[in-house]
């Protein structure tokens, strides 16, 4: 053997119980650190006797069967590398995916629902109640934006059905009488009890301003209806008027076996124009497809932003909002 190859024997013996003590010392195992160092320990003094032949296939042998380990040594920066790196990405994942789990908690907690979660192909909706056991209903947004802007045409002698809530919240001090009318009389706060279709016990030209709110729907012989508003409002006086149009129709007060009708802009106008002049009439609809989607499935005014609600598709009819005026004085 030559001096470069006996040179060789001796660093490569060397460098092998090198890398079997750096196992030792990563993995603590005393037995495998034994087995490991010994053929090293062999090789090394072979080359130390001079026993060349020995050595040269002990190295031989040590290639075949420490290669794959030199190789994971000399590698084994870059893979530790990557392991933390990996490390970091999946620590990311879980803080991102904790923060979305608590978001989802919140909104349960809430009651609220995410689009992204809502399953469109669920045959049940959210709520049967128009999304009142779970918030403010999506059409309550449309009619009180509706009694906001025509707050000033709540005045004087005020005529509002089963409740006075929307007199008092929008009429103030400009009410001097407020009236409820009811078609039943157990109800403690009306105090009129008739039936709009057949109403011979209210006075005409009586009212300066009578509030509709979601309740034409629930009557059959709606242009018998309409007549009586008509007749009992003052010369001047304002019918403030709002209407169904993509809705679901379980009532919880009323009961669907009341539920009627369905309007949509065009046939509110059209009826109105049998009793009130066409000039003296303004129909708007409100609402879109998103906003159809969600107040059929019960969703309430919180889950949605308000640019989707005000946004208008004249496609997607959801609310009719009505302002009338009987002619004979300046409203």
């Amino acid at each position: 053997m030559t001096r470069s190859q006996s040179a060789y024997v001796t660093i490569y013996g060397y460098y092998g119980y090198r890398i079997a003590t750096h196992a030792y010392t990563a993995g603590r195992d005393e037995s495998a650190h034994a087995a490991m160092t010994k053929p090293f320990k062999r090789l090394r003094d072979w080359a130390r006797e001079r026993k060349w032949r020995q050595a040269v296939r002990g190295v031989l042998v040590l290639l075949r069967c420490y290669a794959r380990g030199l190789v994971l040594l000399i590698q084994r920066p870059r893979v530790a590398q990557e392991l933390q790196n990996r490390e970091q990405k999946i620590k990311k994942l879980e803080s991102s995916l904790a923060k979305k789990r608590r978001k989802v908690r919140r909104l349960e907690k809430q009651g609220g629902v995410r689009f992204g979660d809502l399953d469109l192909r669920r045959l049940d909706p959210i709520s049967r109640n128009f999304g009142v056991d779970r918030g403010r209903p999506i059409d309550r947004y449309y009619i009180q934006n509706f009694l906001t802007h025509q707050a000033d045409d709540i005045r004087g002698r005020v005529l509002e059905i089963k409740d006075a809530f929307y007199t008092r919240k929008y009429g103030g001090g400009r009410v001097d009488v407020s009236d409820v009318l009811d078609m039943v009389e157990d109800n403690r706060q009306a105090t009129i009890v008739a039936d709009l279709t057949r109403a011979d016990n209210v006075p005409s030209d009586a009212f300066d301003c009578i509030i509709l709110t979601q309740t034409l729907h629930l009557i059959y012989d709606v242009r018998s209806a309409i007549r009586t508003l008509y007749r009992i409002l003052k010369p001047g006086g304002v019918l403030l008027a709002t209407f169904p149009g993509i809705s679901q129709i379980s009532c919880r007060e009323a009961g669907s076996d009341y539920w009627c009708w369905m309007f949509t802009q065009l046939s509110a106008r059209r009826l109105f124009e049998e009793a009130f002049p066409a000039g003296n009439i303004k129909v708007e609809a409100h609402g879109n497809v998103l906003v159809a989607i969600a107040f059929l499935h019960g969703l309430t005014v919180k889950e949605l932003r308000r640019e989707e609600l005000d946004y208008h598709d004249p496609d997607y009819e959801v609310l009719i909002t009505l302002r009338a005026v009987k002619p004979g004085a300046t409203p």
